[in-house]
């Protein structure tokens, strides 16, 4: 589905999608895969004193993507910032630039999140607190994260006219990202009820900037 003229989401397998593209098609891919730590499972009966929101429990992040899902990516883009990294060492080279949202609090979850990426850069992180990453967010994503940090990586890792990948759209706050500061996003979601949400959010956010 076109959401805007720079912007295409389709509800589909990653596999599938990736598979219809040249090699090195994409300048840059930035994916948030699931981690394979069952996140959906540890906070489905949430303690409410810590104001957790319940979601529909899914299982898609019982597992971290296969070995073939990284040869695709690397085929068809020429550089990569994949979160949750750490998870998946065994399918990535040794890297000098590790990037982190460092969350500036303590809570049960965890304080920061990593992220590999192919940049022979020195190392990075992006601060902004979980409360203040939400604010006037519709959280609609177990996992989201916020369209702030997306800018943050666009603004350090991309240039003006490079073409994004994200094979795992989740809230769609990338997509955000990108429409704002003008990218050409290419992304796909699997689950139905996600792909929806984000396509609604994504449409609320540029229907509200032509107001102004």
């Amino acid at each position: 589905m076109k959401v805007t003229d720079k912007i295409t989401i389709t509800n589909e397998d990653n596999m599938k999608l990736m598979a219809g593209y040249p090699d090195k098609y994409f300048d840059l891919a930035i994916v948030d895969p699931p981690y394979g730590i069952d996140w959906m499972n540890r906070v489905k009966n949430p303690n409410k004193s810590k104001n957790w929101k319940q979601y529909k429990h899914k299982e898609w992040d019982k597992n971290t993507p296969t070995k073939q899902y990284f040869e695709e990516l690397f085929r068809v883009s020429k550089n990569q910032i994949i979160w949750g990294g750490n998870y998946m060492t065994q399918y990535l080279y040794p890297s000098s630039c590790w990037l982190i949202w460092d969350k500036m609090q303590e809570f049960d979850g965890a304080v920061f999140e990593m992220a590999w990426t192919s940049f022979q850069s020195p190392a990075k992180a992006f601060r902004m607190s979980r409360v203040q990453a939400y604010v006037n967010q519709n959280k609609i994503h177990p996992t989201q994260k916020p369209v702030a940090l997306y800018k943050w990586l666009l603004d350090k890792y991309a240039k003006q006219g490079d073409k994004i990948l994200d094979t795992h759209l989740g809230s769609g706050s990338i997509a955000i990202a990108c429409h704002d500061y003008g990218f050409e996003l290419m992304a796909c979601e699997l689950d139905t009820e996600y792909y929806k949400k984000a396509i609604q959010r994504i449409k609320n956010h540029t229907n509200q900037q032509k107001l102004f």
